[in-house]
């Protein structure tokens, strides 16, 4: 119940009434004891008459406060100076002796009702101090309470140790990770935690710590629930006012899957470093960010020359715009290219790369990066390309063989037909070879035959073919000679070429050569029959004498029809 009396001059209507009720009090229970003074105990005289009164300024003190035990004492010196000779019929007051207890009752009615005011106050203010200590424990638990919640919610491991290493805080991760209640856990030694090899490996941390430093460190902690995990620790002193370490807070964020997708970077990273393919990486508008070890080595451009430069500072000029517009469709519909692009290095040597371009798409769904991974193919290509010469080339001479003579006939015979012009195929038999090889050996014959198929190139036109079929057979293949007087001319030379003296090895020799001639489209419409042809037409020149030519006619016979040369 709160303390009667109130506030002096309170302005609320309940304060004012409840100052009046308490003065009303006052002087009902003063009359009171003025009635009980006057009439049940006048006959006890005029050394009591302040008997009843006492009690009636102590009740109202009490009750309604130190201005209305005020007027209560007013109101009994009134009654017992005034009003007793009135009621009574002789004076309370007679002598000194009377007015000295006037005052002695007045004063100890003011004690008593600053006494009363005073316990009040006392009372009063126990009562605020209680109602804010209970205020400021309820918000500490308040606040304690949110601190626990967000420490709780955080992913990160949260303990407090103070310098005796003992536990007295762990968050919720904290007593996930040990497996452990928080009953089981705070009051623990750290080395009862950690084991003793953990605890040796932290304790340089833990000084430094007590010492008021702040630590921070990587470790590999075994898990409750099995395997192994990567942290990232803090402790953090807890330094108080005049300096002393009172213990100190762990911070321990795990990091294992960070240090395992770092694992796969340097991973990739190393992959990158040292792989013997050149990559590139550039960004949607081909400017290039990034180039790795290979690509310096193979192109000579270093990784500063490269970034922020285009891969057009590699291009050769060797392919047309529309080989650019198709690869980049290609890159375009299906997220990659792959195929042999011809380059240039910064020495300014071509060479042939093969490449993968594949695009890397954003978030968005658009172009973020282009990856190009290539390798230098140059040495494998001119292996090919020496495998493809040797497959399609007589080893000796370097001229076609057989199969590249039929190929590119082919080719002129579908030109000639589409565009209607003729072609000539001259069928060559040395005379005389077999007697220089028994003569001065294979290698003056090998010799020769160089020689010959020097002769022979000599005299054409790079649009015409000069192949050796095997031994001493070659093939002229004439590509759209003006007419047949033209081709008998060649022959012409090429006879007279081939029968002037040589000189191989310091030996004098002289050969000479029959030829036979077919023409498309007047003998045959393939490249075999051509040949075969020809090679009847060479058959009857050799029948006429040799180191001469002959056209085929319908009356020849095919080399199937006469005996071997």
């Amino acid at each position: 119940m709160p303390r009667p009396g109130g506030q002096v001059g309170g302005l609320t209507i309940n304060s004012l009434r409840r100052s009046w009720l308490h003065y009303l009090f006052a002087v009902v229970l003063v009359g009171l004891a003025a009635a009980l003074r006057v009439w049940p105990l006048q006959s006890l005289g005029t050394d009591l008459a302040w008997l009843t009164f006492y009690p009636a300024v102590l009740v109202v003190a009490l009750y309604a406060g130190f201005f209305a035990g005020l007027l209560a004492t007013l109101l009994s010196c009134l009654a017992v100076t005034l009003l007793g000779p009135l009621l009574v019929g002789q004076p309370f007051i007679e002598s000194p002796a009377d007015f000295l207890g006037v005052a002695v009752f007045a004063f100890g009615g003011l004690l008593v009702c600053a006494m009363v005011e005073s316990l009040y106050r006392a009372k009063a203010r126990a009562d605020q101090a209680l109602k804010q200590a209970q205020s400021a424990a309820l918000s500490s638990a308040r606040n304690e309470q949110f601190i626990r919640s967000i420490a709780n919610a955080a992913p990160n491991m949260i303990g407090y140790w103070d310098r005796d290493l003992r536990c007295r805080f762990a968050n919720q991760a904290y007593l996930a990770w040990f497996g452990k209640h928080p009953g089981e856990l705070i009051g623990t030694h750290m080395r009862d935690l950690v084991g003793e090899q953990l605890y040796a490996l932290n304790e340089p941390h833990i000084r430094g710590v007590l010492a008021g430093e702040t630590q921070r460190f990587q470790r590999t902690l075994a898990k409750a629930g099995g395997g192994v995990g990567y942290i990232l620790g803090n402790y953090i002193p807890d330094i108080d006012a005049h300096g002393v370490v009172n213990g100190f807070v762990t911070l321990a964020g795990e990091v294992t899957e960070l240090k395992e997708a770092q694992a796969q970077l340097e991973l990739a990273a190393s992959v990158y470093a040292n792989t013997v393919e050149g990559i590139t990486v550039t960004d949607a508008d081909g400017v290039i960010l990034a180039v790795n070890p290979a690509f310096v080595e193979i192109t000579g451009y270093s990784a500063a020359e490269a970034v922020g430069q285009t891969p057009r500072l590699l291009r050769s000029n060797r392919h047309d715009r529309a080989f650019y517009v198709a690869m980049w469709d290609s890159i375009k519909t299906n997220g990659r290219w792959k195929g042999d692009i011809w380059n240039r290095r910064k020495s300014g040597d071509i060479f042939l790369e093969r490449i993968t371009i594949s695009m890397i798409l954003s978030a968005d769904g658009g172009p973020l990066r282009y990856v190009a991974v290539f390798s230098d193919i140059t040495d494998l290509w001119r292996k090919d390309e020496y495998l493809r010469h040797l497959a399609f080339h007589d080893a000796l001479t370097e001229l076609p063989n057989r199969f590249l003579l039929l190929e590119r006939l082919g080719q002129q015979i579908a030109i000639a037909q589409r565009e209607r012009f003729s072609l000539a195929v001259l069928f060559l038999d040395l005379d005389g070879f077999k007697v220089v090889n028994d003569q001065f050996g294979h290698e003056v014959g090998d010799e020769l035959l160089r020689v010959v198929a020097q002769r022979l190139q000599a005299l054409v036109r790079q649009s015409d073919t000069v192949a050796r079929l095997g031994g001493d057979e070659f093939v002229i293949a004439l590509n759209n000679p003006a007419n047949q007087d033209e081709v008998a001319s060649i022959a012409l030379h090429v006879v007279e070429s081939l029968a002037g003296p040589m000189q191989l090895q310091g030996n004098g020799i002289q050969i000479g050569c029959s030829i036979g001639i077919a023409l498309f489209p007047a003998d045959a419409l393939t490249p075999a029959d051509l040949i075969k042809q020809a090679d009847a037409a060479m058959y009857s020149a050799k029948a006429a004498g040799k180191n001469t030519w002959r056209f085929f006619d319908a009356t020849m016979a095919t080399p199937s029809d006469v005996q071997p040369r």
